[in-house]
């Protein structure tokens, strides 16, 4: 098993070995599932044997408490607080959040104008404040926010924590478990890690807790949350983990999928010209909003091919486990083995899409679907991208994830131009496409960018959008809501 660019390798094998392989490790097998037809048949069509997770010591036990949803093993405790996440962010209460989401973008435009050096900060902070507001009914109005710092580095480390072949070493062989941490740190990493996220998680939750007893709270998830609890009996720690565990998931993969934009619009210039002319044509001098996305596809189809040619779970995040033997294609499949869903093989299959590793919307420029409704297409060579999962584990943050990418690529390409960075020599400065972060979440190692603004007219209206909606809908001291926006 590589320690680096393992998707690289996993791709390898599947072009060797075809579209399903199996790999021993340890005491376990792992079963990895790379080309859409497969995704579709096991995870999705026989959903209800492959829901389950493998038994994750580092990852569950040690680094969350047994607590962190992703990782929970299938059964009624999980399918119960699956059911609160959907409720939060299914089609219907995810148009809710429209507003929200305006106003962060309107602030995340500001500041590129403002310290455009700074443009993933001011990204990560846009998908922060969205999240924070949907969870906790409070929003973060600068990246200097200690929480949100701890929020993105916790997450980095617990990413690359179970992305090491100790951490595999100590799940595939459980004797293992029984050694000091002295002689395995990767176990001393994980306890500390999961010390300090949950003290971060239980502050959220605990202070959301009382605004809900105090009737003071933003309408947002805990204040449902905090009904179910006083009706099902689980506890702060646990509803600090799953309102925790939103707010990663909702703030890491947005930004990173954002940045790998602004990466793509840098290095193909030419679908950023594509994208700026259908917006000018469509939109004009104004601001665009959601009622432009039906006219605005080229931009729909950059969604798209960002999440297909930089996907953020690039091997499908955890993998699934099979609650009971199977067969397909003639293989058996044992109980208890794990099912990994490779995304980066299949978005990067030739057949599928030929010459993968151009960055290139057209792909996508007939397909209307939304990204839901591709998902659950029957047919699997028909679904887009597989960056969002698949079965009753597919990401239940789609709908929202689909506007926030949306407002963020259209508004930033109304507003900007992105072009290479130049040193002192005034020689241009291009990042290496290839070259990601490590982890079973990832995005684009850090690269450099000029944003300018497109025009002083444009500039002068993003200024006034922010100062008018800060005006209206902020307390001028703290920055918090005020009352609930306008859309």
């Amino acid at each position: 098993m590589p320690t680096r660019d393992a998707h690289l390798q996993f791709e390898s094998w599947a072009r060797e070995y075809g579209p399903i392989y199996s790999l021993m490790l340890g005491t376990k097998v792992l079963i990895v599932l790379s080309s859409d037809e497969a995704v579709k048949e096991l995870l999705d069509r026989r959903s209800g044997t492959y829901s389950d997770r493998q038994d994750m010591y580092i990852g569950q036990t040690l680094c969350s408490g047994n607590l962190r949803l992703l990782m929970m093993r299938y059964g009624p405790k999980w399918r119960g607080f699956r059911k609160m996440v959907h409720n939060l962010l299914n089609i219907t209460t995810s148009r809710e959040y429209v507003p929200y989401q305006m106003l962060e973008n309107k602030q995340m435009l500001f500041q590129l104008l403002e310290q455009p050096r700074d443009f993933l900060k001011h990204i990560r902070r846009y998908s922060n404040a969205l999240t924070t507001t949907m969870v906790f009914g409070w929003r973060t109005p600068t990246y200097e926010d200690e929480d949100m710092k701890q929020l993105f580095e916790g997450f980095s480390e617990f990413a690359q924590i179970n992305q090491t072949g100790t951490a595999g070493l100590i799940d595939f062989y459980p004797i293992l478990r029984r050694l000091p941490d002295l002689l395995l740190p990767v176990q001393k990493k994980a306890k500390t890690l999961h010390k300090h996220e949950k003290r971060l998680y239980l502050k959220h939750w605990l202070n959301a807790k009382d605004a809900v007893e105090k009737g003071t709270i933003q309408p947002c998830f805990c204040e449902g949350m905090a009904a179910a609890q006083k009706k099902e009996g689980f506890d702060d720690d646990q509803a600090a983990y799953i309102s925790g565990t939103l707010l990663e998931a909702g703030s890491d993969t947005t930004s990173s999928t954002l940045y790998a934009f602004v990466q793509a619009m840098l290095l193909y210039p030419e679908a950023q010209k594509k994208a700026q002319s259908e917006i000018d044509r469509v939109v004009g001098d104004r601001i665009p909003t959601m009622d432009d996305e039906s006219n605005l596809q080229y931009v729909r189809a950059c969604i798209k091919e960002t999440l297909r040619w930089m996907p953020t779970t690039i091997l499908g995040a955890v993998p699934h486990a099979a609650d009971k033997d199977d067969e397909y294609m003639g293989y058996f499949i044992p109980k208890g083995a794990g099912v990994l869903n490779n995304v980066w093989a299949i978005h990067m299959d030739p057949r599928r899409h030929p010459d993968p590793r151009r960055f290139k919307p057209e792909r996508y420029i007939d397909d209307t679907q939304s990204l839901y409704d591709s998902a659950a297409n029957p047919d699997g060579t028909k679904r887009d991208v597989f960056t969002f999962g698949a079965g009753r584990r597919i990401c239940p943050g789609m709908h929202v994830a689909e506007r926030s990418l949306f407002l963020g690529m259209s508004r930033i390409l109304w507003g900007f131009n992105i072009e290479p960075a130049v040193n002192a020599a005034g020689i241009k400065i291009l990042p290496d496409q290839e070259r990601l972060t490590q982890g079973f979440v990832c995005m684009p190692e850090e690269f450099q960018a000029s944003i300018t603004p497109r025009s002083q007219a444009r500039a002068k209206l993003i200024r006034r959008e922010w100062h008018d909606a800060e005006k209206q809908c902020l307390d001028p001291e703290t920055k918090q809501w005020l009352k609930r926006p306008q859309a």
